[in-house]
């Protein structure tokens, strides 16, 4: 790993990965509806290597490296009480990292951890938020409406006897497959738009049609940390920086953040990620985009300088629960976090 790391935080190895949103205006007409194939291939940009990299097979055997040379596996991570996943949209790292209109994000790296060189994996939006939870952009190229059948995340968590749940700010519930609704107001922040296609778990058939699986999407406000073994936490257009500055999202993330880090579920050993979709430029694929790393304890100051993408993010939750590695998340390593 590049960069200083907690004497506590060596547990993984390097990272391999290889990583966007241009959405409509927010006039919000009802995308076109799109049926991708259940069996779809997932789409998988080619992993740019980092040096001296072990790749850990999902058997955690020894795997070869991008090089084709078989390396020892990484040790395992820990398994987390829980972890929260924090989806943010459209900025390029630049307009985060060192911002003035971003203190909240900047004092996260300072007391935690931030991943320096993270990218997405493609653009526009929709594409990446399926990549992140099925290890593949399961032919989603835009961001219409997608009915998908391939596994996901929400799946692997199920068969390993854990818990998830979705909080998508100003979903609409009672398994809604609407493309947009709103403005409203839910929780902290400010009142926006909620889009279907940021909530990655009702665009796979398993969940939308299932009125029990679907109860798991909710909107923000009825927030709990203990609620669910995994949390995805999805602000609407205005609080995810979408259609709002970077101050409005920083100001969100200040009010609902503590919510996480001063609870009783978080310092039990759980693990809180903070991400974008993807940047404004192609660097990597889909942009250079900021991650910041959260668990009890993580030094402060912690910077981790290997290559990542979504399918790092998708893998560190695999690894940590044992769950095996998704599509493209097989070729990525774990993010190097402590406990």
């Amino acid at each position: 790993m590049i960069g200083p790391r907690s004497a506590a935080a060596g547990v993984l190895a390097a990272l391999l990965a290889a990583g966007g949103c241009s959405p409509p205006p927010p006039g919000h007409p009802s995308a076109a509806p799109v049926s991708a194939p259940a069996a779809a291939s997932p789409s998988v940009p080619a992993i740019p290597t980092a040096a001296a990299s072990a790749v850990p097979s999902a058997s955690g055997t020894a795997a070869p490296s991008a090089s084709g040379t078989a390396v020892s596996p990484a040790p395992a991570p820990p398994g987390f009480a829980h972890i929260y996943l924090v989806i943010l949209e459209n900025k390029e790292y630049g307009s985060i990292v060192g911002s003035a209109a971003a203190p909240y994000l900047n004092s996260l790296a300072a007391r935690y951890a931030l991943a320096t060189d993270m990218h997405a994996v493609t653009h526009p939006s929709e594409p990446n938020y399926i990549a992140l939870v099925s290890g593949g952009t399961q032919g989603v190229s835009d961001d219409g409406v997608y009915n998908l059948g391939a596994r996901s995340l929400f799946d692997q968590v199920e068969a390993a006897g854990r818990t998830w749940r979705v909080y998508a700010q100003g979903y609409p519930g009672a398994c809604s497959t609407t493309a947009f609704t709103g403005p409203v107001a839910d929780g902290p922040g400010q009142p926006g738009v909620y889009a279907r296609k940021h909530n990655p778990a009702i665009s796979f058939t398993s969940i939308s049609g299932s009125p029990s699986r679907c109860a798991g999407i909710t909107g923000l406000a009825g927030f709990s940390p203990a609620a669910a073994d995994l949390e995805l936490i999805i602000p609407n257009e205005a609080n995810d920086m979408h259609s709002a500055s970077v101050a409005t999202g920083d100001a969100f993330l200040a009010a609902f953040l503590p919510s996480i880090l001063d609870s009783a579920a978080f310092r039990a050993g759980s693990l809180l990620i903070v991400t974008f979709d993807e940047g404004d430029t192609n660097a990597g694929g889909g942009g250079h985009i900021a991650t910041f790393l959260a668990t009890p304890g993580t030094a402060p100051g912690t910077r981790l300088g290997e290559a990542a993408t979504h399918y790092s993010v998708l893998r560190t939750i695999e690894d940590a629960w044992g769950m095996p590695a998704l599509g493209a998340a097989a070729q990525a390593a774990p993010l190097p976090v402590a406990p």
